[in-house]
């Protein structure tokens, strides 16, 4: 087991150290600062007078007031500016920077509201709806009150229907919490997906890079390929669990000294500010089994390559069947509780990502999470058997690797032993 240990402890120091991983690992701490800190970030730039300036040609004289009200409460960082001069001065105005555009305002044939906008680019898709939308409410008060309908009437027109949505199942999640539920595992989704890629990517690199320094050939002689493989697979995982715990901390630590200007709006929409402990356990042991499973596989294919070169190549089918589990559970945040997600939360290579999106959305029976968890535990194992024969036999294999048909010689250099 010494040497278990050594294998072990020398993968995680190795990794540690590296320019790639201390650089990634800042980024991601930047990353989540700023996401934390993005309401604070937010107010830095409007105090410095980031507010869009707009100014206003009304030609009808009763306009500008009404739309400025209306703008008021849709968009409290646009600014209307009456301009008293003419539409060619405006547009001076406009492409001297004073403002990012201007709006003219007539009233139509039937004396309703009309408008043009204009500006340098039309990219700014926001703030043309905010105007439009704020114009479209003047012309309907405006047409209202051509019917003599009241305030009264209108907003008892355009009041939305009563549309409640109630679950017969019993214990089943309310629309709010499904929506808090839906927020906190796509987030957590993404962690998954890119922490399992990335993971397993760094496994099949670091045997491809062993083998190519021929540095395979002095440790096959001394350790045994079991122990080389998992060895290579907990140092990763070590590593993995350390970068995971550095931006855990920073984000908790960064939530809590912000958790006054964080309180509503984004971090409660995406479920931040009721975390139930049975979605953190689920989210931890999926994350864990989903990385032992592809470390496990991409390992295996890691020893089948003897250049670097190869090791994408290799490990692309890999990655296809996590970007596969990723898009389905995208489909399941809609509908989670469709017979297709049902089925493909019990297929290995998807659970890790589904049956977590299942038991974050839904209540469903402990058993069937138990039944997902223990069905990925089983096909971790054997492919831990048959990934230790591939993995033994293909430290030996040299010479350009680009195909599967290697697994089988690789096979066939095992039984020779």
């Amino acid at each position: 087991m010494n040497k278990f240990w050594i294998i072990l402890s020398h993968t995680y120091v190795n990794k540690l150290k590296t320019k790639s991983f201390l650089i990634t690992t800042l980024m991601t701490v930047v990353i989540t600062l700023a996401l934390t800190n993005m309401n604070n970030i937010i107010e830095a730039f409007d105090k410095g007078g980031g507010k869009e300036k707009v100014a206003v040609l009304d030609e009808t004289g009763q306009l500008y007031s009404p739309l400025k009200e209306q703008m008021s409460a849709l968009n409290k960082n646009l600014q209307l500016t009456e301009f008293d001069g003419t539409e060619e001065e405006a547009e001076k105005e406009v492409e001297e920077g004073n403002f990012v555009a201007f709006v003219q305002l007539q009233f139509d044939e039937e004396q309703l509201p009309k408008a043009t906008y204009k500006a340098l680019t039309v990219a700014d898709s926001s703030l043309f709806s905010d105007l439009q939308t704020g114009l479209q409410q003047i012309k309907t008060m405006l047409a209202a009150s051509k019917i003599n309908l009241t305030p009264a009437q209108l907003q008892q027109l355009y009041e939305p229907v009563s549309f409640e949505k109630i679950a017969l199942e019993e214990n089943a999640k309310t629309e709010e919490e499904l929506n808090q539920a839906r927020g906190l595992v796509y987030v957590l989704l993404f962690i998954i997906y890119f922490a399992v890629i990335m993971y397993a990517s760094m496994i099949a690199m670091e045997v491809a890079t062993e083998k190519s320094s021929r540095v395979m050939e002095i440790l096959i002689s001394s350790v045994s390929p079991i122990k080389q493989m998992f060895g290579k697979i907990l140092g990763i995982g070590l590593l993995s669990l350390t970068q995971l715990a550095v931006l855990l901390s920073v984000g908790y630590f960064s939530i809590k000294r912000n958790m006054s200007s964080l309180e509503g709006g984004f971090f409660d929409a995406f479920g931040f500010g009721n975390i139930s402990l049975s979605t953190i356990a689920y989210a931890v042991i999926f994350f864990i089994l989903g990385y032992f499973l592809y470390a496990t596989l991409a390992a295996f294919l890691g020893s089948l390559v003897s250049r670097i070169e190869d090791v994408q190549q290799m490990i692309t089918p890999m990655t296809l069947l996590v970007v596969a589990g990723f898009m389905i559970a995208m489909f399941g945040l809609g509908k989670p509780d469709s017979p297709f997600i049902v089925i493909t939360s019990y297929i290995p290579f998807f659970t890790p990502m589904i049956m977590f999106l299942r038991v974050g959305m839904l209540n469903i029976p402990v058993w069937e999470a138990v039944l997902g968890i223990s069905i990925l535990m089983a096909t971790i194992a054997i492919l831990a058997v048959f990934g230790a024969r591939v993995y033994r036999g293909g430290v030996l294999m040299y010479g350009k690797s680009n195909s599967f048909k290697d697994i089988k010689k690789a096979l066939q250099l095992t039984k020779k032993e």
